[in-house]
């Protein structure tokens, strides 16, 4: 069983992401929170990827969440960008 890594002090009130960790486990886990926040078997297109990071942070980067869900494989996408698609079950690491 994974270790739950803490969230709470990157996050708001409203459960919003008010900045990305600089160390990796937690990075992981607060964008482990916000891949929680697609559903599974949904597509996407890149501006409904855009709204859904917009509504779930604060720091005004959504380019920034959009790759680093992609780079960790917490979302899928076409090559062309055209198509984006939730690839994990889970959020084993992230606790709030």
């Amino acid at each position: 069983m994974k270790k739950k890594i803490r969230i709470t002090p990157f996050l708001d009130d409203a459960g919003r992401i008010t900045q990305l960790p600089s160390k990796q486990k937690p990075r992981l886990a607060v964008l482990e929170y916000l891949a929680g926040k697609f559903e599974l078997n949904c597509i996407y297109s890149e501006q409904q990827v855009n709204e859904i990071c917009n509504r779930w942070h604060t720091f005004g980067d959504h380019f920034i969440l959009r790759r680093e869900l992609v780079d960790n494989d917490l979302l899928n996408r076409e090559r062309d960008g055209s198509r984006y698609w939730c690839t994990w079950e889970d959020t084993p690491t992230a606790g709030k």
